[in-house]
């Protein structure tokens, strides 16, 4: 029985057998007991499926992986410590020394610095690129040595929508796969795999957890790329591994050999795990998903209105607005909403936008995003002050941008406050 996405969030992964627990339960332990030294032996061989350390797969964790991956339509995933970690191992999964991503230059500010900055110094080379750009600027940025290519659905801060089937269509005719975050857009309002996307990487923290309460991340793989095609470019998953006897991932597991590779190598090497804590509240989060996303873009619509309107904010940009230039790909992508985060910029410039956030009294300004709770942020002096203005300007945070995450509170509420904060500027 194939399952809709809301019984998915519901019900999705955990599948209590007669006299089990009908929640999922966490399965607090490090480690795991085996009756003989042989069992042991085939499960570091990779040859028997189980568990025997934390660091690389836990049950709890794993039934979390599961619901994500069915949610996303994916045929593999894993769980990480957080948003940051699973885009590093999705890159290094299949890139090293050498090797040259492409990335879109409107991408959250600490995967900007991840991939241009700490990859660098691993000699992985990054160029940004401007997503909104025609197919024939894009095309002269690849190389020989291009690995992958990397954006997020929704841009994080800017709120720019992901022309898929351009960046899909670009990766593949260069015979590398697409990598897309989709942690604003959630799988509820996109699917990527459904437009070509090969990996999906997500910061749980995010929608998916819900409360602001655990820190995590998720990669899930397609299972379409043909890495085998590509043999040469990804010796990694196609030629013998051997620190663990020599196996050949895309042989033994298949469609599941990139996220086999990331569990089996990276995860036992980086441990980068997440704790089976994180991962049933994370799962707890999942459970209203369905329900929480389109009340956060309901009230993050009627507040971007207000805002478009108010004399004084200088400008909007939320794609559920169809004033924004990005609407039209919303409604290709992301039919039934895109999400609640929005930028706009209050009149006064850099000294209007913390006039303002200074101002309000029931909106927060915290150091996150997509949860219950409405926030604010000014990346230029926050998440992105690592960045010099050159830098700024290409990731597309301009100097008064202000980054609302939209709860699920009373939308009146939430416009009340911003009005009374607005009078300040």
């Amino acid at each position: 029985m194939e399952l809709k996405k809301e019984t998915i969030c519901v019900q999705g992964g955990w599948q209590p057998k007669n006299g089990e627990p009908r929640v999922l339960p966490i399965y607090q332990s490090t480690t795991f007991k085996y009756e003989t030294s042989e069992e042991m032996g085939k499960l570091f061989d990779l040859e028997a499926e189980g568990y025997f350390y934390s660091r690389l797969q836990n049950p709890t964790c794993d039934i979390v992986a599961q619901k994500i991956c069915d949610l996303e339509g994916g045929v593999a995933a894993m769980l990480t410590s957080s948003g940051q970690s699973a885009t590093l191992m999705a890159v290094t999964n299949i890139c090293e020394e050498g090797d040259h991503v492409i990335c879109a230059a409107k991408v959250y500010g600490g995967t900007s610095n991840l991939l241009t900055v700490t990859l660098k110094r691993f000699g992985i080379e990054v160029t940004l690129v401007d997503q909104d750009a025609d197919r024939e600027i894009l095309e002269k940025e690849f190389r020989s040595n291009t690995k992958a290519v990397f954006a997020e659905s929704i841009s994080n801060p800017a709120g720019v929508i992901l022309d898929i089937d351009k960046f899909v269509s670009l990766a593949h005719e260069h015979g590398v796969p697409m990598i897309c975050d989709n942690t604003f857009a959630t799988p509820i309002n996109c699917r990527p795999f459904e437009f070509g996307v090969d990996i999906v990487v997500h910061s749980t923290t995010k929608y998916m957890d819900g409360h602001a309460m655990a820190m995590g991340g998720c990669i899930v793989d397609s299972g379409n790329f043909d890495w085998d095609a590509y043999a040469d470019k990804y010796p990694g998953l196609t030629t013998p591994d051997d620190s663990y006897h020599g196996v050949v991932y895309t042989q033994r597991f298949g469609k599941k050999a990139f996220i086999m590779k990331a569990t089996a190598q990276l995860m036992r090497d980086m441990g980068v795990c997440q704790s089976p804590q994180n991962a049933f509240l994370t799962n707890i989060g999942l459970e209203t998903l369905h329900l929480r996303v389109p009340r956060h873009f309901e009230n993050a619509r009627k507040v971007a209105e207000f805002l478009e309107n108010h004399e004084k904010v200088a400008w909007v940009e939320f794609a559920g607005l169809k004033s924004s230039r990005y609407y039209e790909l919303a409604q290709k992508y992301m039919p039934n909403g895109t999400c609640g985060v929005l930028c706009f910029g209050p009149k006064g410039g850099k000294d209007g936008a913390m006039r303002f956030t200074n101002a309000l009294k029931m909106i927060a300004i915290v150091t996150h995003v997509a949860d219950a709770r409405s926030c604010v942020l000014h990346p230029a002096s926050h998440t992105h002050r690592q960045l010099n203005d050159e830098q700024l300007a290409e990731a597309g945070v301009l100097p008064d941008l202000i980054r609302l995450s939209v709860g699920i509170e009373n939308a009146d509420d939430i416009i009340e406050d911003l009005r009374q904060a607005l009078a300040a500027v």
